[in-house]
C-alpha cells in the first residue's frame, strides 16, 4: 500500500487536476491520495480568517474570490449537471455560515475552522473528477481518522486513537483508492484542528505509520530534494539519496521541501520517502531512507527569511544560569514562538526566531522586567549543511553577519543586508 501526497501547486488549475489523474492512473497497488488546498487558497483563507476575526470590510470580497476560483476549476472539469456542484455548494455554504456567526475570542480556534475548507474543497473536486473519468475512488474526511488534542493550529497527534481509527476507516474493503485531506485533523469532540503550516506532508507520514504503508511519495514542482532553493540559487543540484537523519536536519533548518514533523513517523517503521516531480513524473527524484550517507555530498543552502535576532542581558548583571535559561525558554513556549538558533555567554543570550507581532506586544513586556533587550528585525537565518569556505563566502556575500555559529557539519549565520 502506498501513500501519495500532492501539494497545492499540483492542483492549482484544471490542467493540474488532470495531470494528477494521469500520474495516479498508472498505480495498481492500494493507495491513499492526500491533497493540499488548491494553489494559494490557504493564503486566501488566512486573509478571510483575519477579516472575519478583526471585522474588516474585506470579508465578502475575499469569500467571493475563493468561491469564483473553485467554481472556475469545476466549470472546466465537469458538465453543468455534475454532482460536484451540489457537493461543493454544501461545503461552501458551511463556510459562509461560519463567517456569518459571531467570532469567538480565540483566533487560533477560528483559524482552524476556516482555513481547513481549502483541503475539503480540493479533495471533493479531485475525487469527483477521478470518478467521472472512470478512476474509482472513495472520498474520506480525514478528521474522522486522525485525532489530536485541542492545541489549535498545531494539534498534537493522539497516536493510539488515530491508529485505531485509520485502520478502521481506511480498510480497502470496498475500494483500492482513497482520497483525503492533508494538513487538517479533528478532536475527540469533532472540532477541526490543523497540523501546522505546510502540514500535509505530516498527514501522509501519519497515514503511512498507522497503516504500515510500503512507501510515501510526495509530488512537488521540483525534481526532488535540491541542495538549495532554485529561487535562491541558479545552479542547484538534486540530492538523489539521503538518510532520515540528514533529512530531519535539513527540514528543521528550514528546507521547504519536507515538513519537519514528517520524517520521524516514517523512520520509526523504516518506510521510504520519495520526492518526485509532478511536472516530469518519469524522473526518479529523491529517496529518503535508513541509509547512512548522502549522495551526492554537496553543500546544502537553506535560507529562513523574516527572522528576528534578540539579545538579552540581565539588568543586574547576574550570570544567565540554567534556571534563567529555563525561564526564558518557558516564555517562548508560552507564546508559541519557535526558536531557530540560540547562543549564550555568561551575561548575554541571543535567540533567532520567526518574527511575530506577539514578540513585541506581549513577550518583550515580560522580558524587559529582568533583561535589557536588543533586537534586529527583518534578518535572515542562513544554514549551510556540509559547508566549505567557498560555500560560506557565496551564501554570505554582501550580507552583514550579526551572529555566526558552526558545528562539525553545519555553519549558521544570522545576517542582515548591508546598508
Amino acid at each position: 500500500m502506498k501513500i501519495l501526497k500532492f501539494g497545492g501547486a499540483s492542483v492549482k488549475s484544471p490542467e493540474g487536476v488532470k495531470n494528477l489523474a494521469s500520474i495516479v492512473s498508472n498505480i495498481t497497488d492500494n493507495h491513499i491520495i492526500v491533497i493540499s488546498a488548491m494553489g494559494k487558497i490557504t493564503n486566501s483563507l488566512e486573509r478571510l480568517c483575519n477579516a472575519y476575526f478583526h471585522k474588516t470590510n474585506e470579508l465578502e470580497l475575499i469569500l467571493e474570490d475563493i468561491n469564483i476560483f473553485h467554481l472556475n476549476i469545476i466549470d472546466s472539469l465537469f458538465e453543468a449537471d455534475a454532482k460536484i456542484y451540489s457537493l461543493y455548494n454544501k461545503y461552501f455554504s458551511r463556510l459562509k455560515s461560519k463567517i456569518e456567526e459571531e467570532a469567538s475570542l480565540f483566533y487560533d480556534y477560528e483559524y482552524d475552522q476556516i482555513v481547513s475548507y481549502g483541503e475539503l474543497f480540493s479533495t471533493l473536486i479531485t475525487s469527483e473528477y477521478l470518478n467521472s473519468i472512470g478512476q474509482k475512488n472513495q472520498w474520506m474526511d480525514i478528521r474522522k481518522s486522525i485525532k489530536t488534542d485541542d492545541r489549535f493550529r498545531e494539534g498534537k497527534i493522539d497516536w493510539d486513537l488515530s491508529r485505531e481509527l485509520c485502520g478502521k476507516n481506511f480498510n480497502f474493503e470496498s475500494t483500492s483508492v482513497y482520497i483525503s485531506q492533508g494538513f487538517i485533523a479533528g478532536t475527540t469532540t469533532n472540532q477541526t484542528t490543523t497540523l501546522g503550516r505546510e502540514g500535509s506532508d505530516f498527514t501522509a507520514a501519519i497515514l503511512a505509520n498507522t497503516l504500515d504503508a510500503d512507501e510515501v511519495c510526495i509530488w512537488k514542482d521540483v525534481p526532488g530534494i535540491m541542495n538549495a532553493d532554485p529561487k535562491e540559487y541558479a545552479d542547484t543540484q538534486i540530492i538523489k539519496q539521503l538518510s532520515y537523519k540528514e533529512c530531519i536536519e535539513l527540514a528543521h533548518s528550514g528546507a521547504k521541501v519536507i515538513h519537519p514533523n514528517t520524517i520521524k513517523p516514517l523512520e520509526n517503521k523504516k518506510i521510504p520517502l520519495y520526492v518526485r516531480s509532478f511536472i516530469n513524473p518519469k524522473e526518479s527524484g529523491s529517496v529518503v531512507n535508513d541509509q547512512k550517507d548522502i549522495s551526492p555530498l554537496l553543500p546544502n543552502y537553506i535560507h529562513k527569511h523574516d527572522q528576528v535576532l534578540i539579545s538579552l542581558s540581565p539588568r543586574d548583571f547576574s550570570i544567565i544560569d540554567s534556571k534563567g535559561l529555563n525561564e526564558i525558554f518557558s516564555l517562548f513556549v508560552e507564546h508559541n514562538i519557535k526558536i531557530n538558533l540560540v547562543q549564550s555567554s555568561a551575561i548575554s543570550f541571543s535567540i533567532c526566531c520567526d518574527c511575530k507581532d506577539i514578540l513585541f506586544n506581549t513577550l518583550f513586556e515580560k522580558l524587559k522586567k529582568d533583561y535589557y533587550i536588543l533586537y534586529n528585525k527583518k534578518t535572515e537565518l542562513i544554514t549551510i549543511r556540509h559547508f566549505n569556505q567557498e560555500s560560506i563566502e557565496r551564501a554570505t556575500a554582501n550580507k552583514n553577519i550579526l551572529l555566526e555559529q558552526r558545528t562539525r557539519l553545519s555553519a549558521r549565520y544570522v545576517v542582515g543586508n548591508k546598508e
